[in-house]
């Protein structure tokens, strides 16, 4: 069995993404301070989705990968994200 070459990943790297998700969580509770309405609900899913994605894309090395898996992936979130809206609309028209 031959395996693939792994990504080379610096700790500077690691240390960036980290220090982001910090500011994300400390956005997410400014956010969630001021009374927006329902824009509330869509900007921590905003910011919960940057975040997912960094971690994914970074922690999880899905950058290094190849296009199919990204593009299954998509797939499967997209899918996911269908029934999440799905439900708010389902909850929204009661």
């Amino acid at each position: 069995m031959s395996e693939h070459p792994h990504a080379i990943v610096s700790y500077r790297t690691f240390i960036v993404v980290w220090a982001l998700l910090l500011v994300l969580t400390a956005v997410t509770v400014a956010v969630s301070r001021v009374h927006l309405g329902a824009l509330n609900i869509w900007a921590a899913l905003g910011i919960a989705s940057l975040k997912s994605a960094l971690v994914i894309f970074f922690f999880m090395h899905l950058k290094y990968e190849r296009l199919l898996f990204k593009l299954f992936l998509l797939l499967a979130l997209l899918t996911l994200a269908l029934f999440i809206g799905m439900t708010f609309l389902d909850v929204l028209y009661r």
